[in-house]
């Protein structure tokens, strides 16, 4: 199965979390059958989706990518959960709004109508691979590690335009870890905000925040988050080295991107995947199953 594949900014970047999320994503997904496809000329999306649509220019960016993809297929798939909202959006836009549509094709000398179909990683894991086939091809369950699955906002709001799950009670991510042998644990605070790019201007908030998720999920028994999502896992991870001085008794959890998990699950060669670039360093729970 050949998927075109957008990585996206921050999954391009070299020495990143985030490029180890690339380099996880693209291993497990071929390990599963699935060959994701670089789009050849592809650009940054902008980021983020612009709240008032009064010009067409901030949406030429992620346009021009949905058109790059339409060349290489029906569908276009990234890991990168706000490039998956902008792209998503912007497909939607694009469909709904004509008028606007043709300025936009006028701006990138394209004709394009909204053909293509973005889909998030996990969304191709769960509905064209099937979490049943990933469990087939596990080799080294995690079991006995307790998981908090955590989806943020990208994936899940606004509803109607891009959530490919119950955006208020998420499944996805928790059926994938189950898949993989942990144990999928559920807590409350599981699609709050994290506190996205607060984390520049206001970084208390983005801890406070994000403390909130983490102690919920503590509270429930887990002890690592995981997450698609690469602002999400900066936030939850970054800010636990300060937690410590500002809530008493807390205790730093790791903080893993699905991929990372998949991958180690599947007994592929994980010395890529970064764990020494967490803030929380997570080999000491791993150590178990890496050695296996």
């Amino acid at each position: 199965m050949k998927i075109p594949y957008f990585p996206g900014c921050t999954l391009s970047a070299a020495n990143t979390t985030g490029k180890c999320f690339d380099n996880a994503v693209r291993a497990s997904a071929a390990a599963v059958g699935v060959d994701l496809v670089e789009l050849p000329n592809w650009n940054c999306c902008g980021a983020t989706y612009p709240l008032i649509i009064d010009n067409m220019l901030k949406l030429a960016a992620p346009a021009h990518i949905l058109v790059e993809a339409q060349k290489q297929g029906s569908q276009v798939t990234t890991a990168c959960t706000t490039c998956y909202n902008v792209l998503k959006r912007t497909n939607h836009f694009i469909r709904t709004h004509p008028d606007e549509r043709d300025r936009i094709n006028t701006f990138i000398e394209a004709d394009y109508a909204g053909e293509v179909e973005v889909v998030d990683i996990v969304q191709l894991l769960r509905d064209q691979v099937g979490f049943d086939a990933v469990r087939a091809r596990v080799q080294k369950p995690l079991t006995g590690l307790k998981v908090a699955a955590y989806y943020g906002c990208m994936v899940l709001r606004p509803p109607a335009e891009v959530a490919y799950d119950d955006p208020d009670h998420p499944r996805s991510l928790d059926d994938l870890m189950a898949a993989l042998g942990a144990a999928a644990v559920d807590y409350p605070h599981k699609n709050e905000c994290c506190g996205a790019y607060l984390a520049v201007k206001a970084p208390e908030v983005t801890r406070s925040m994000a403390y909130t998720i983490l102690s919920s999920a503590q509270r429930a028994g887990a002890e690592a988050m995981v997450t698609n999502c690469p602002l999400c896992q900066f936030n939850l991870d970054k800010r636990q080295q300060e937690m410590t001085n500002y809530f008493a008794g807390y205790q730093p959890i790791p903080v893993f991107y699905f991929s990372q998990l998949m991958g180690l699950a599947l007994g592929l060669d994980v010395t890529g995947y970064g764990w020494e670039r967490h803030y929380v360093d997570p080999r000491p729970l791993l150590k178990r199953f890496i050695e296996a």
